[in-house]
């Protein structure tokens, strides 16, 4: 991409982030543009963190959203955003945000927001690991997956420089971490607001592919049923998004039809900006001509 094509990328995901007001207390978030299908789970907590931001002082930061994808978003409706005041003190303030279309809720988001101020430190360490200069950069093609290659073009706003294993379309089951720098293509949008929905947006990327890691199955195989179920993130500091950033996943769970992922986010210089964890679905896709593992076990046990 040409760095014209790179600063618009990033112009048009800023326009996607940002909401519209279109009444007390609701805000309406704009559609991805040419999309079909469902809508990307990122997406709707950015849109709904920036709605949260919209109603709070100016002086008061996000440091933290609690969200649960009830329903899959359409892509052909818009989101309507409704922000309940649940409380204002002088440090802090905590708002409710419900994502609806068609007035029904798709999404429920606890948010919290803080006045700024100095207080004890400390943080996890920052990883060993190449510099982004050192690597290749990301496979925009998704390693040839149709399905892996459609959901990349949603961050065309980003460059990624993977670590090894991550993003391989077929990996040997593994335990362990999953790495990626990443930083946005052309320079950061002034609004320190946005800057952070677009790190929100983007800590919904990834995830999973950490959970499905230890068992040997790409996310996009066809082989599994997968989807966000919860996300909560910690914003520690304001992030600097056009320098390279590393996002380090893993994985300490997975049953029952789910797994839990967990990650931190480091700026180049070693500050921990921001921490994650998900929980989503990875149920096993069983064809109607296969039998289940439990049908199976009846088959054999005696009559």
């Amino acid at each position: 991409m040409t760095d014209a094509a790179h600063t618009g990328a990033v112009a048009a995901l800023a326009a996607l982030l940002d909401v519209e007001t279109v009444g007390t207390d609701l805000y309406r978030g704009a559609r991805y543009p040419a999309g079909k299908g469902r809508v990307f789970g990122g997406q709707v907590i950015a849109q709904a963190l920036l709605a949260g931001i919209r109603s709070v002082s100016e002086r008061q930061r996000p440091h933290s959203l609690h969200a649960y994808f009830m329903r899959p978003g359409d892509e052909d409706l818009p989101i309507d955003y409704h922000v309940l005041r649940d409380f204002d003190g002088s440090s802090f303030s905590t708002r409710r945000i419900v994502a609806l279309q068609n007035e029904t809720p798709i999404l429920n988001m606890s948010a919290s927001f803080q006045r700024p101020e100095d207080g004890l430190e400390h943080s996890v360490p920052m990883p060993d690991v190449p510099a982004p200069e050192a690597l290749a950069i990301g496979d925009k093609d998704g390693g040839g997956s149709p399905a892996m290659a459609h959901f990349l073009k949603r961050f065309a706003a980003f460059e990624f420089r993977p670590i090894p294993p991550f993003g391989e379309p077929a990996p040997a089951p593994q335990p362990g971490l999953s790495r990626l720098w990443f930083r946005l293509a052309a320079p950061a949008p002034a609004d320190p607001a946005l800057c952070s929905a677009m790190l929100a947006y983007l800590s919904d990327f990834g995830l999973l592919t950490t959970a499905v890691l230890p068992h040997g199955i790409p996310l996009f195989s066809g082989r599994l049923q997968a989807a966000s179920l919860d996300h909560a993130l910690w914003l520690h500091e304001a992030p600097a998004l056009d320098r390279w950033h590393l996002f380090t996943m893993e994985s300490p769970w997975a049953g029952g039809g789910r797994g839990l992922t967990r990650g931190t986010f480091h700026s180049q210089a070693g500050r921990h900006i921001a921490s994650v964890a998900q929980e989503g679905l990875i149920r096993p896709i069983v064809r109607r001509d296969q039998p289940s593992r439990v049908g199976a076990a009846l088959k054999r046990s005696p009559e």
